[in-house]
């Protein structure tokens, strides 16, 4: 299985491979904790219907590319509390604070 997995890698394009690696080497920084968060978090995420979780993924990578004041004011906007539920928005707030891999060229990851 793990020789799968490798050829699978390897069969990347290097963009993709880097992306990877990143998301690694962020796990393997994150707290026990954090990554409890986070397993909570991709839980109730694969929860939601197909259409509401790309919306929210979405709404998580824009958030992502702007300072942490303003991802709490865009959360709580009268816009946001109309588009998602509290619990989406909870959501949101959660992945916010989590140290996330950083983006790549300038776009956050997912």
């Amino acid at each position: 299985m793990l020789r799968q997995r490798l050829d699978h890698f390897s069969s990347l394009p290097p963009q993709q491979q880097q992306r990877m690696l990143s998301r690694m080497e962020t796990w393997e920084h994150l707290t026990p904790g954090q990554k409890d968060e986070v397993r909570n978090l991709f839980g109730r995420m694969q929860e939601l219907p197909p259409d509401r979780r790309r919306m929210v993924t979405t709404a998580i990578r824009d958030l992502r590319a702007m300072p942490p004041g303003q991802r709490e004011q865009i959360i709580d906007s009268s816009r946001f509390k109309t588009m998602f539920s509290p619990e989406e928005r909870d959501m949101m707030r959660g992945a916010a604070r989590l140290p996330l891999a950083p983006p790549e060229n300038g776009r956050p990851e997912e």
